[in-house]
């Protein structure tokens, strides 16, 4: 358990209707042990509720390779970053469900999904509405630094590291993340607050990018361990049913530190 200032409530950032604490590093470490262990108390239903993602996202991969775009697997793949929040709720109820001892069933995701409140329906429209932002920048750059050239999925454009391919990645990697950090500041605490009905949209809002700011250091480290884990459950689709699950897990772990059930405040 975390022992730093995460527990001090001098020290606490509020928003209006919730009070967050301060998280430390160890928080976010013990966060990940309990991601891990939700994920293996109910292996089935979280493999099979990430598996629908998997599944689109591997056909949106093959249709980027098809159309000689694979330089643009990556931006598609970030992309995922900025939507991906909206996809949580699902698996927060099945921890929660875990967490009753009750038996998760893969059903119950797609329920929370359906019937989440209209403020976490405003952050996934916003999600979206970044997100086409990011892949309409992503394939402008694609068209002023590579061009028209068919490039599918074949070893040799990789092997030799072609100078404006390189460019593309980094310069459209620099774009996503500030759009990614925009996203991470948002979502991250306010669909959990949402999920549970304890703010409205903008309070949640506020109380999550409140909190990331409160912790800055940790937040970003926070936000770097999700985009990496995510990118690499993406680009190894075989990882995605494992490691995005448990991110999942760890991010309503986190959530529950951070606005402990015992510091709600009605708004």
């Amino acid at each position: 358990m975390s022992t730093d200032k995460a527990s001090d409530p001098a020290t606490s950032t509020s928003a209006p209707g919730v009070t967050a604490r301060p998280f430390g590093f160890s928080d976010l470490v013990d966060a990940l042990v309990t991601g891990w262990q939700t994920f293996r108390t109910l292996p089935a239903a979280s493999m099979a509720y990430a598996g629908v993602f998997a599944l689109v996202g591997l056909v949106l991969l093959a249709v980027v390779g098809y159309l000689g775009l694979s330089p643009m697997a990556l931006p598609v793949s970030g992309g995922f970053l900025l939507v991906g929040p909206a996809l949580l709720t699902g698996f927060f109820r099945l921890a929660a469900s875990a967490a009753d001892a009750r038996k998760a069933r893969l059903p119950d995701a797609f329920t929370a999904f359906a019937r989440a409140p209209a403020g976490l329906w405003l952050v996934a429209s916003l999600c979206a509405f970044l997100f086409l932002i990011w892949i309409t920048d992503a394939a402008v750059l694609y068209a002023m630094m590579i061009g028209s050239e068919h490039l599918p999925y074949e070893l040799p454009w990789l092997i030799r590291l072609e100078r404006r391919v390189i460019a593309f990645e980094l310069w459209s990697s620099l774009m996503g993340s500030v759009l990614a950090f925009t996203i991470f500041a948002i979502s991250a605490f306010s669909v959990p607050l949402l999920h549970e009905g304890r703010a409205d949209f903008v309070q949640a809002v506020l109380a999550s990018v409140r909190a990331v700011f409160g912790s800055f250091l940790t937040g970003i480290a926070w936000g770097l361990i999700l985009t990496g884990g995510t990118l690499l459950a993406i680009l190894m689709l075989p990882l995605f049913v494992v490691l995005f699950p448990v991110l999942a897990y760890a991010s309503f772990a986190l959530y529950r530190r951070v606005f402990p059930l015992e510091n709600s405040k009605v708004g």
